[in-house]
């Protein structure tokens, strides 16, 4: 078992995605997606790191084809025309003949067409990181204990840590994962109220 922190610059729901019953990390940070195995503990912080805005145990770890596959996770693939979940389901990449193609979604440019920047970068992490075991508080992230200010990073992240801070982390998480308690910073408080019910099951094709 191994502990990553990093800073989550920018919440928008999308990365991490805490919606339909599972958190999942599907875009950016393509290092953290490659290094982490199941059985990790990754702890995204608040700018600063005074707060935690959520935490996750990576339960699996899936190739981009097997994450489209999977009924688990339709309810991920973006819909732009949608609520304010469904803008910013993570599944948006569906496999084709060349690869992947990445479809309407908040990594895609502003016309719907393919952003080749942020799809090479998507794509270099190589894999989704799923939990079923994670608390997000994103609105309502919970101050950072005091005994484990040694998870705060400024860039990039950070997942060198002792054997003792390991274990203080894993017996600290492991009392915390509650689910989605929050909605994140970015999210358009006029549909706080009528956003979809992220329990609920949709069909996949």
């Amino acid at each position: 078992m191994r502990i990553i922190s990093y800073t989550v610059a920018c919440d928008r729901g999308f990365a991490p995605n805490p919606f339909w019953g599972y958190c999942t990390l599907a875009c950016c940070k393509p290092t953290i997606r490659r290094v982490a195995d199941v059985g990790d503990w990754i702890v995204g912080l608040e700018p600063g790191g005074q707060r935690v805005l959520y935490i996750m145990q990576v339960t699996e770890k899936l190739s981009f084809r097997q994450y489209w596959h999977d009924l688990r996770f339709a309810g991920k693939r973006p819909d732009m025309e949608g609520d304010a979940i469904a803008r910013v389901g993570d599944n948006l990449y569906r496999p084709s003949e060349e690869g992947f193609e990445q479809i309407r979604s908040r990594h895609s440019l502003d016309d719907g067409t393919e952003d080749t920047s942020s799809k090479a970068h998507d794509l270099k992490g190589r894999f989704v990181l799923v939990s079923n075991r994670f608390a997000y508080h994103g609105q309502d992230a919970i101050e950072l204990p005091e005994d484990l200010v040694f998870l705060r990073i400024g860039r990039g992240h950070r997942s060198r840590f002792s054997d003792e801070q390991i274990a203080a982390v894993d017996k600290w998480a492991r009392g915390r994962c509650v689910g989605k308690v929050g909605y994140p910073w970015k999210w358009p408080v006029r549909e706080l109220e009528s956003a979809a019910d992220d329990t609920k099951k949709v069909g996949c094709d």
